[in-house]
């Protein structure tokens, strides 16, 4: 990858054999996909510092707006590679102890990257494909795509930060039975349990996501990535805390640059125009 992020076209990065992670520019979207498709895009360690390290250093560059994560072929991924756990069986659990944190550094990097990250998930999402998924801020699933927490067929608890994502978002019920059962489920009732945002036909995950990206991307840089703070940072803070959150960034945005040409904009003559011929109000805030 090279070190301007903002000059990205394309790169990848990748072991002597195996998972790889490619990245490419559409714009201001930064598409990140992986690549192991004779194995359902399983990853492994030298994927989770690639990705780590190009959605940290997307961070600073205004260029990069939204970033869209998907899989090569017919799946988003098969999770962990089996056999490389199965050598791993031989070697300190220490060693094994740094791929997990490697991975988890991954999830972190995307939950406060500024910009949205929007999964693009067709075929499988199983293991950890399932839980990077999660991790994602946004999830664009074809009709046909299948998600299973598949660790406990092979005797494993989840990594990735499944339970957590799952816990958050479903009722314990709910989170313990895909925690539990292990058996696939389809990316419709995801839909119907608020996990999955939008479901489209087979084959066009990647496009509708990237479409998605391409809107937001649209949208207030500065605004976005401190709505994904307040939304993150909510989990661990009270009601009153969380208030006085969204005061101050409120009050931070209002007074920036960025929101008095968007908010003059709206108020000019023709877009006032534009919303009452769509029948809309016009709009308030605070």
């Amino acid at each position: 990858m090279t070190t301007a992020v903002a000059a990205i076209t394309s790169a990848s990065a990748a072991p002597a054999s195996g998972a790889r992670l490619d990245m490419h520019r559409e714009g201001p979207v930064l598409i990140l996909t992986l690549s192991n498709p004779e194995a359902r895009n399983a990853i492994n360690p030298s994927v989770y510092r690639a990705a780590a390290k190009a959605i940290r250093a997307t961070a600073g560059f205004r260029t990069v707006r939204a970033i869209v994560l998907r899989g090569e072929g017919d799946h988003f991924s098969g999770g962990g590679d089996l056999r490389r756990l199965a050598r791993q069986r031989k070697l300190p659990a220490a060693e094994q102890r740094g791929h997990i944190d490697a991975l988890h550094e991954w999830l972190m990097a995307i939950e406060e990257a500024p910009q949205p990250v929007i999964a693009a998930v067709e075929g499988a999402a199983m293991g950890g494909g399932f839980s990077l998924s999660l991790a994602c801020d946004l999830i664009v699933a074809a009709e046909d795509a299948k998600f299973a927490m598949s660790y406990i067929n092979v005797g494993l608890s989840p990594d990735g930060g499944g339970t957590d994502s799952l816990a958050r978002a479903l009722p314990p019920q709910a989170a313990l039975e895909m925690l539990l059962d292990g058996t696939p489920c389809t990316a419709r009732r995801l839909h119907e349990l608020g996990v999955v945002n939008k479901v489209v036909p087979h084959g066009e995950a990647g496009a509708a996501a990237l479409a998605w990206a391409q809107q937001l991307a649209r949208g207030p840089f500065e605004v976005q990535a401190r709505i994904k703070q307040l939304v993150y940072a909510a989990r661990g803070r009270s009601r009153r805390e969380q208030l006085e959150a969204e005061r101050e960034s409120f009050l931070t945005s209002l007074y920036s640059d960025e929101s008095g040409e968007r908010i003059k904009g709206f108020l000019s003559p023709r877009k006032k125009q534009e919303a009452s011929e769509a029948g809309s109000e016009e709009g308030s805030a605070g």
